[in-house]
């Protein structure tokens, strides 16, 4: 079987790629839509994946000449067809250092030079435009079956830099440069198609908590005046983010970013008490979507405190959920981070002492710090793991249950996700290669390639959608089996916060 089959319209896109896609057959079809629909693959052995290369002009105000469109759906008049397979192929050429975006590409029966035009295409979603590539993954569907199909094109052409301006040829020559440079990474993709087995973990994705923020900020765009403000990540999660500030959330740093007067939403991370004074002192609307376990966390602070413990926090330093936590006292509470700092931390009264934790720590990553500090103070005041909340502990335990079945582990969730860092931990010390990815586009082929048994999960602030596209990745990328390994199922809901509560 051929490993691959690479298309282009172009001579000058087949001569650019002509000898650098090993173990590829490359062919050409021609220019236009009419030449695609004319087009049928050489007779011999079937390949394993196709891939359509070439040019295409930009639509996407952001894009400029040489970057790089992986379709992740491509459309025209006719119709649509969704191309799964294609996401991993963003990370491989995003490791040459190029600037690729995924999205949906539209074909046209001619050439678009026309700004009018472009605009009522971008208005549409998608980010750029040819005449071939819908025809032939059409083609190629009805005539080979359902084989991994890609589509990746080079920008020529944006809206800022139109065909016939003063750049066209340097920038016709850049990109064709770029198809060259990418040509010999199609093939890393290709090698991933085959059979894949899935393990997911449950319970996975979001967690009570997490699931209420959300909600809060949601019902507060409904029912207050816009801007609605949010100190911080309302969760540590990029597309959560990016999906709320779609709605018209404003997400700053710090208060004095927020208008005197306005509503502002307090993260589920938790905040110190000195910025609920700020906020009140500035008259702002304050709905707080602090994670009820957080603030468990921070009322038994001021207990251990107000009787006159000293405080050890384990926790990780500049996270948002430790900042808050040891703002319940400035300068009162000693935060730990790991064992060696256990064995160095003094205090007057060894007989007083306390333990707090941040709760998306991994049970395991903080017992020898447990230890040494329970061996140093046998007096001390111990929630053991109480403080990490049962979501953390579940998904870490569900991880546990897969490691021992996947070559490798997949975890879905954002690099400042707490939590999620856990998970990947957590599998490795368990034996299996594990790693963090925010979404399907992250998906390196390197990482499956060979390996055909997949766990997957998601950390606690992650989008349970975020699972099902990477599923559906591999499942398009050839036959897939999927298994669920459920070790317990949540039934927490907590109540909403003042200000939003129905």
């Amino acid at each position: 079987m051929t490993r691959l089959l690479v298309i282009t319209a172009l001579r000058t896109e087949y001569g650019a790629l002509r000898g650098h896609v090993d173990g590829a057959r490359l062919e050409r079809c021609g220019m236009g839509p009419l030449r695609a629909r004319q087009w049928s693959p050489t007779a011999g052995e079937a390949p394993r994946a196709v891939v359509v290369a070439g040019l295409a002009g930009g639509l996407d105000p952001t894009m400029r000449p040489g970057d790089v469109l992986v379709a992740s759906e491509v459309r025209d008049a006719d119709g649509c067809a969704m191309l799964r397979a294609a996401a991993p192929l963003v990370a491989v050429l995003r490791s040459l250092g190029l600037r690729v975006h995924s999205g949906p590409l539209i074909s046209a029966d001619r050439i678009v030079d026309s700004a009018a035009e472009r605009a009522d295409l971008a208005a549409t979603g998608a980010l750029a435009v040819d005449m071939e590539s819908t025809v032939l993954v059409r083609t190629v569907r009805e005539q080979l079956g359902e084989i991994p199909v890609a589509v990746v094109r080079v920008i020529v052409d944006t809206p800022t830099s139109p065909l016939g301006g003063i750049g066209t040829v340097p920038a016709g020559i850049h990109a064709l440069r770029t198809l060259r440079a990418i040509g010999p990474r199609l093939g890393q993709w290709a090698d991933m198609a085959g059979p894949h087995r899935v393990v997911l973990a449950a319970p996975r994705s979001f967690c009570a908590g997490v699931q209420r923020a959300i909600d809060v900020v949601e019902l507060a765009l409904q029912h207050y005046p816009h801007p609605i403000y949010v100190r911080r990540q309302i969760v540590h999660n990029a597309h959560v983010v990016a999906e709320l500030r779609r709605q018209g959330a404003v997400f700053v740093e710090e208060l004095d970013e927020v208008p005197d007067g306005s509503t502002v939403v307090f993260s589920a991370h938790g905040v110190a008490p000195a910025v609920h004074a700020e906020a009140e002192r500035r008259e702002l609307t304050v709905i707080d979507a602090t994670c009820p376990l957080v603030t468990k966390v921070h009322n038994r602070a001021r207990r251990f405190l107000a009787r006159g413990d000293t405080v050890f926090l384990i926790g990780h330093a500049g996270h948002d959920e430790t900042e808050g936590t040891m703002g319940q006292a400035p300068g009162q509470i000693t935060l730990i981070e790991n064992a060696a700092e256990a064995e160095r931390v003094t205090v007057e009264d060894p007989t007083r002492v306390a333990l707090l934790m941040q709760t998306t720590l991994a049970v395991d990553e903080v017992a020898d710090t447990v230890e040494v500090l329970q061996r140093r103070f046998p007096q001390i005041k111990s929630a053991n793991s109480d403080d990490i909340c049962y979501a953390t502990t579940n998904r870490q335990q569900a991880v546990s249950a897969i490691a021992d079945e996947a070559d490798v582990v997949i975890v879905l969730g954002s690099g400042n996700s707490s939590n999620s860092l856990r998970l990947v931990e957590v599998a490795e010390r368990h034996g299996a290669p594990a790693h963090l990815i925010d979404d399907v586009t992250e998906l390196r082929p390197e990482w499956l390639t060979g390996r055909t048994s997949v766990g997957i999960t998601a950390g606690a602030s992650a989008p349970a959608h975020l699972v099902d596209e990477v599923i559906a990745a591999l499942g398009a990328l050839g036959p897939l089996e999927v298994v669920e390994r459920v070790i317990t199922n949540e039934g927490v809901a907590f109540a909403l916060p003042k200000g939003v509560a129905v």
